[in-house]
């Protein structure tokens, strides 16, 4: 098993936009987005719609020509995402309804986008956590007034308490557990159909470190246990994962004793698995692993040595 560090090879995680903060509050550079320069992503709850006509799978863009139309002068619409490499800007029109769209469209999550060139993964992940967020954080939490779009899409601002609310990121952690054996855990939660596995998750808790929050969920859902020396813990990568707001901190981890208990309230069942066990339970339609565009099914493939068919996917 190779102990590369980062998943470049990871749709989500290849950044193709610079970010260019200092633009957010540039009032000229806001006004010119307004362009046929510009490249427009739609998103809606999540989801935005393919180019049916790309071979490449892309999304489905706009101009800022068109999206100022589009929008009617309401810039809380617009979200200014970043500059590719040539300086042209992206930004994200936040739809009402997918209806406002006119023709027939192939909507797509998260999940579901795994051909995206790296230009529309960055912004289309962005905008999906950005679309997320703002639909989340309607009012202040601290008074109840309706919040007012800021900083082109990135701040929520409270005019009664002259506070700003800003995207929140829940860190959680997502690990792959092997025995002495090499044997991989995988776990199936309560809410999941019979056959459907995956890698071992959750959210980092107050004062506590991604580490910990390793070993804790693992004994946690399954009773397994993690070794307490530093060895026993490896760090491989992160990835944005909005739903709705979480960052996947990857680990590799050795379990240190391997019986399973699992709490029978996240975790309905947990197997370890050996390389062959796993190809023969995929192969008869038994098993099926996360999807390709995801931290745990690259977590997998480390762990197996290989990509992994695609119909091996749920």
């Amino acid at each position: 098993m190779t102990n590369t560090l980062l998943f470049d090879d990871l749709l989500f995680t290849r950044a193709g936009l610079d970010r260019a903060a200092h633009l957010r509050t540039d009032e000229a550079f806001l006004a010119s987005l307004l362009t046929a320069n510009t490249c427009g992503v739609w998103v809606h709850r999540g989801e935005s719609p393919l180019d049916v006509d790309s071979n490449d799978g892309e999304l489905l863009v706009t101009d800022g020509q068109k999206a100022a139309a589009f929008i009617a002068g309401d810039f809380s619409r617009l979200s200014f995402l970043g500059l590719d490499p040539d300086g042209t800007p992206f930004i994200a029109v936040h739809l009402k309804d997918r209806e406002e769209l006119d023709g027939e469209q192939i909507w797509v999550g998260l999940r579901d986008a795994r051909k995206l060139p790296d230009l529309h993964a960055s912004a289309f992940v962005t905008a999906v956590g950005l679309d997320n967020w703002r639909n989340k954080h309607k009012r202040c939490t601290v008074c109840g007034e309706e919040l007012v779009v800021t900083q082109a899409g990135w701040t929520l601002h409270c005019a009664a308490h002259e506070m700003d609310h800003f995207p929140r990121t829940d860190p959680a952690i997502i690990v792959l557990v092997r025995d002495r054996d090499d044997r991989a855990l995988l776990g199936r939660q309560a809410s999941w159909p019979e056959g459907q596995m995956s890698t071992i998750a959750g959210f980092v808790e107050p004062g506590e470190s991604a580490e910990d929050a390793v070993r804790r969920e693992v004994f946690e859902e399954t009773g397994v246990v993690i070794g307490k020396s530093n060895s026993a813990l490896t760090y491989c990568g992160s990835q944005p994962w909005p739903f709705p707001a979480s960052l996947m901190l990857g680990y590799q981890a050795l379990a240190e004793h391997n019986a399973i208990n699992v709490d029978q309230h996240e975790i309905a069942e947990a197997r370890w698995f050996t390389r062959e066990e796993m190809r023969s339970a995929c192969e008869q339609g038994e098993l099926k692993l996360p999807p390709s565009t995801s931290i745990s099914r690259q977590l997998i493939e480390r762990w197996f040595g290989e990509p992994l068919p695609g119909h091996w996917s749920r």
